[in-house]
């Protein structure tokens, strides 16, 4: 047994023997441990994106803490079974740095597992791309993954792009900032898993993370994938706050019969991170599953699931 299976394992050994308010209580102490300046850049944080739940020690708020450990115990065995099924040790790592972060606190690990060698996405030991692509774009924002696209494998390295993004705003800067490419087909709807109208959330501290929701004042038409585009997709990246689980039920279609590579954010709550993985399994077996993470070394964001 290598130092990583050591260190996951024992790590997991930890959790199974303790309660959730056990592991609730480790979670709380050694937040509380840590500096109040860095305490409170997470609390800031939380405030801003309110995906995982409430923290302000002020207040003797620790939802986020309480969720932590619920996540930990209640699904300790899908997180056995993800670090099982990864396929490499790099993922592993990543995995273990993740895990071991919401429990301890510990910022050494994501530090190690931050990737500096690629762009965002695009992992060029596992991504290959060609002239025949045709790259699905499932929260195009303004395009940034779009040109990351174009850096890595070059402006006419494929065939066809659809970008989806929600927010009218993003979608016009979107618009401008592709304006001069060809075969790209860009579309202000949601992606979800029928066909429906839904609303838009905005996030008044950042536009990138507004979101869907089932009430408000901004229309937006949601669609499933598998309804919305008909042929055959190569490459499908999803970053949708969120609402990345419901987006790939309505692409089960193209993903059990394409086989797309999948790029998929995992970190817009404490369950994606090994449910999207073991749906992409259920579909189909075949897929290898990578984990790889873009984010800081306090708390972990940007976790991109890379199914091939």
């Amino acid at each position: 047994m290598n130092t990583i299976d050591y260190n996951f394992r024992e790590l997991i050994t930890q959790i199974k023997e303790k309660t959730i308010e056990e592991i609730f209580n480790d979670i709380k102490n050694n937040y509380l441990n840590i500096s109040p300046t860095i305490q409170n850049s997470i609390e800031d944080f939380f405030g801003k994106f309110n995906y995982w739940g409430k923290l302000k020690r002020s207040e003797n708020i620790f939802d986020e803490l309480h969720n932590r450990a619920l996540s930990l115990k209640n699904h300790i065995n899908d997180y056995i079974w993800l670090y099982d099924n990864l396929n490499d040790y790099r993922s592993k790592r990543v995995l273990y740095a993740i895990l071991n972060n919401w429990y301890k606190f510990d910022f050494k690990n994501l530090e190690i597992c931050r990737e500096t060698n690629n762009s965002h996405y695009f992992d060029l030991d596992l991504i290959k791309c060609d002239k025949n692509e045709i790259f699905v774009d499932i929260g195009s924002y303004t395009g940034d993954t779009i040109i990351d696209y174009f850096n890595n494998y070059g402006s006419n390295n494929y065939k066809k792009i659809y970008c989806y993004e929600i927010t009218k705003k993003i979608y016009t800067m979107l618009e401008n900032n592709l304006k001069y490419y060809k075969n790209i087909i860009l579309r202000n709807k949601a992606v979800s898993d029928k066909n429906e109208t839904l609303f838009l959330k905005e996030n008044k501290c950042d536009n990138s993370a507004n979101c869907l929701s089932e009430m408000g004042n901004q229309i937006i038409e949601a669609v499933t994938l598998d309804s919305d585009i008909k042929e055959k997709i190569s490459l499908l990246k999803m970053d949708i706050e969120g609402y990345e689980f419901k987006a790939l039920n309505g692409s089960i279609n193209h993903i059990k019969n394409d086989k797309p590579k999948l790029l998929i954010s995992v970190y817009h709550n404490h369950e994606d991170i090994w449910k999207i993985p073991l749906f992409i399994k259920k579909i189909n077996p075949n897929y290898n599953l990578y984990l790889r993470y873009y984010g800081n070394n306090i708390f972990p964001t940007e976790i991109v699931l890379i199914a091939i």
